[in-house]
């Protein structure tokens, strides 16, 4: 698999410049127990997703940094180290960065953890205006449970279970540790191996058409995700550094570590900026108390974020990538339902690996138009 070959160099389009209404076309199944037992079979696919999240999610996020690394380890490749040398080398730079940024971002992390009790008194005496619409907003709520599940307080009798702290911590603990290990082992082998991964799975289909589509649909693949996922990660980059800066001038503490959660918060769209103003305002309130200098930091960084969705990003991703809004919303809620976090992370990266199958196979090219922007 070659780093230079550009996949939109494989796809002929002269057909469809000639024949525009041939890329709505798509045929939709007429015998209804061919329906039925289609959608029995999405469903048993996304409950088998479900399940098996311990299993299927550190897989995909290993196949997703295999194409933001395949750039790196074809460079140390043309710079003459062994291709199985070349990928761990890939894989510490990326352990280091990632295990850097945390060491150095979890001393302030920890101060701020340990403001944040000591803080909150405070901000619910200079909150205190706000007390009736959240006591309103608490007995609807609680008017809401004790309908749907009868939730009451429990009775004398009732024994009160205690969840033990140590045993909740060690079993997250563990979990993360082996989804770790398993996203960093399949990593390694689908950078070394990945190609031979490919040409087998091209050597068992039966057709040359099949073959030649197979091997454009994994080159496109590869291309646009890997360019895709550099220049997403340049500009999310870019807006730390820039908030970053705009903490420091507005007297913010830690302006790294804002900088560091802005980068990070901006790999989930449209959620993650969210989060990212409602973090910067109680931030803005425990350094800077209640007034409105403390809706600065928060102020500036949605200014940052604006800038970066409307200009720079549309500038820089909008001829090599583009999704419906509406696909990528739905994407994102599905996917975070079902994975948390992490799902919704991977909900872009997933959504254009099937834009780019469809735009690829004539039956599922009118889906393929439906995903784009």
């Amino acid at each position: 698999m070659s780093g230079g070959t550009d996949p939109s160099a494989l796809v002929d389009t002269t057909t469809e410049a000639a024949h525009p209404t041939k890329r709505l076309a798509m045929p939709l199944p007429e015998n209804a127990s061919t329906v039925f037992l289609g959608g029995l079979f999405v469903l048993a696919c996304l409950g088998a997703l479900y399940l098996a999240s311990e299993i299927v999610l550190p897989i995909m996020l290993a196949f997703v940094l295999n194409l933001l690394l395949q750039p790196v380890v074809r460079l140390l490749v043309r710079l003459w180290l062994p291709r199985a040398l070349a990928a761990v080398v890939a894989v510490v730079l990326l352990v280091s960065v990632v295990g850097g940024m945390g060491t150095a971002l979890s001393g302030p992390a920890a101060t701020w953890a340990e403001r944040l009790p000591e803080a909150v008194p405070r901000l619910q005496k200079q909150l205190r205006f706000l007390n009736h619409p959240i006591a309103m907003g608490e007995r609807m709520l609680a008017q809401v449970q004790g309908t749907t599940i009868g939730a009451g307080p429990p009775s004398e009798g009732q024994p009160v279970r205690l969840v033990n702290l140590f045993d909740t911590l060690f079993s997250g603990t563990r979990a993360l540790a082996g989804g770790v290990f398993t996203t960093l082992l399949v990593l390694i082998y689908l950078l070394i191996f990945g190609e031979l991964f490919l040409r087998r799975m091209v050597e068992i289909l039966p057709h040359p058409g099949d073959k030649r589509r197979a091997v454009e649909i994994t080159l496109r693949i590869e291309h646009d995700l890997s360019s895709y996922l550099l220049t997403v990660t340049t500009i999310n980059a870019v807006v730390g550094v820039a908030t970053g800066g705009v903490m420091a001038l507005c007297g913010m503490p830690d302006a790294v570590l804002w900088g560091a959660a802005a980068f990070m918060l901006n790999f989930v769209p449209i959620l993650g900026p969210l989060m990212g103003v409602v973090l910067f305002v109680l931030a803005g309130a425990l350094a800077l108390g209640v007034h409105w200098v403390a809706v600065l930091p928060a102020g500036l960084y949605l200014i940052i974020h604006l800038a970066e969705g409307e200009v720079v990003t549309p500038l820089l991703l909008s001829r090599r990538f583009t999704i419906n809004p509406v696909a990528l919303v739905l994407a994102l809620v599905f996917w975070y339902w079902m994975w948390g976090i992490a799902g919704a992370v991977l909900a872009v990266p997933m959504l254009a690996i099937t834009k780019i199958i469809c735009d690829d196979i004539p039956s599922l090219r009118a889906l393929g138009h439906f995903l784009e922007g």
